[in-house]
């Protein structure tokens, strides 16, 4: 069959490349076609060098051609990226002084995320890193256990004649959460909008001063307490913590989803693996996989986002969180070795998103098709 060069840019005018609003055609992404028999190659630009943003692309534009025209046709999609030139600075509403947020997600909870936030804190500021930790968790708050300090309390300071909640300090660690103005037996009953007007007094109303790093411990899903955090900050980036098991898999996959989604569109930084296998003291060079092997690994693949590391069943993890001293802190470790090296594929992900990336946006939504499963309704 003889292929027509305006019938396929009339039929590219029918898809869009992710995060941009306007199809490839009125955007200017398709930049030439070229027909050579049963061949076509198209050139296409996007501003945006996420692998998964190219991959899709690609596979939209050859599904487009070959349900269009023929499956018989040889497509070939050539892909240059052309960033905008922008300064690599926080933008949105941010938090003067603060270099970079970092939100910590997993989709099921119990699979160690706060755990894994303790842990990449504290190894961020061995290294020499200025930290923050804002336990945005608020109906299952665990920083103030996990850094001991539950019976400590924010003191007000005033900043420019403002006051001002100053965080409560641990190995070196600015933290705020729910769980320093409740009860430790107090349970948080709060409809979303409580639940985020105390989160933006934590965000907003605190001296935080300069952090190289803020991390945010979000609590478990994709709910109204991640559209609120999203909506109020910029963030840098996203790590997603799972387990290797299939039933932590599938929601940390939803999770990877929300923060790649049209409406959100937050860099993911990477997948971290927890409770990856299980090594008795007794017997160190055993490994035993309870959970599934590699599951988290070979989602990152799936998905094309990096794989940043596997952290081991430890019984140490557990009891350093319950005694308020990260496990990370104890030297010459295993632990400590495998967070350090996390920490490190975190920071490396991080200076190379901002290097490659415009800034983030705090994200606008103005309609409930921006924080729906089924967009358009």
């Amino acid at each position: 069959m003889k292929l027509d060069r305006k019938e396929i840019l009339s039929a590219l005018e029918t898809i869009t490349v992710a995060g941009e609003g306007k199809n490839m055609v009125e955007s200017g992404a398709v930049k030439n076609v070229l027909t050579f028999g049963n061949e076509v190659v198209v050139e296409l630009v996007i501003a945006t060098p996420a692998m998964h943003i190219k991959k899709r692309a690609e596979d939209d534009i050859k599904k487009l051609i070959h349900e269009k025209f023929s499956p018989d046709v040889v497509v070939k999609v050539n892909i240059k990226v052309e960033t905008p030139e922008k300064a690599n600075e926080i933008k949105g509403k941010a938090i003067p002084g603060i270099s970079n947020i970092i939100a910590v997600a997993s989709g099921k909870g119990g699979v160690g995320k706060s755990t894994v936030t303790a842990n990449l804190a504290v190894t961020l500021a061995k290294m020499g890193f200025k930290v923050g930790i804002l336990d945005a968790d608020i109906y299952g708050p665990s920083m103030p256990i996990m850094f001991d300090v539950e019976n400590e309390k924010p003191i007000s300071i005033e900043v420019d004649g403002k006051s001002k909640m100053k965080p409560v300090e641990s190995y070196e660690i600015k933290i705020l959460s729910i769980g320093f103005f409740t009860a430790p037996s107090q349970a948080v009953i709060w409809r979303g909008p409580m639940a985020s007007k105390a989160l933006n007094q934590m965000i907003f109303d605190a001296a935080w001063g300069e952090l190289d790093f803020m991390l945010i411990d979000l609590p478990p899903g994709t709910g109204d307490i991640h559209l609120s955090i999203m909506q109020s900050l910029p963030i840098t980036g996203a790590v997603v913590v799972s387990t290797p098991q299939a039933v932590a898999l599938a929601d940390a996959k939803k999770g990877v989803s929300m923060f790649l989604s049209d409406a959100i569109n937050v860099p993911v930084l990477g997948i971290i693996e927890n409770m990856a296998y299980f090594t008795p003291e007794e017997l160190p060079n055993n490994k035993y996989y309870i959970f599934g092997k590699e599951g988290a690994k070979n989602l990152a693949d799936d998905l094309q986002v990096p794989f940043l590391g596997e952290v081991p069943l430890v019984q140490s993890i557990r009891e350093a969180g319950d005694y308020g001293r990260p496990a990370a802190l104890q030297t010459a470790s295993v632990i400590e070795k495998v967070f350090e090296e996390i920490t490190r594929n975190v920071v490396e992900e991080t200076v190379k998103r901002n290097a490659t990336l415009a800034p983030t946006e705090a994200i606008k939504i103005t309609t409930m098709a921006g924080c729906s499963a089924v967009k358009g309704k």
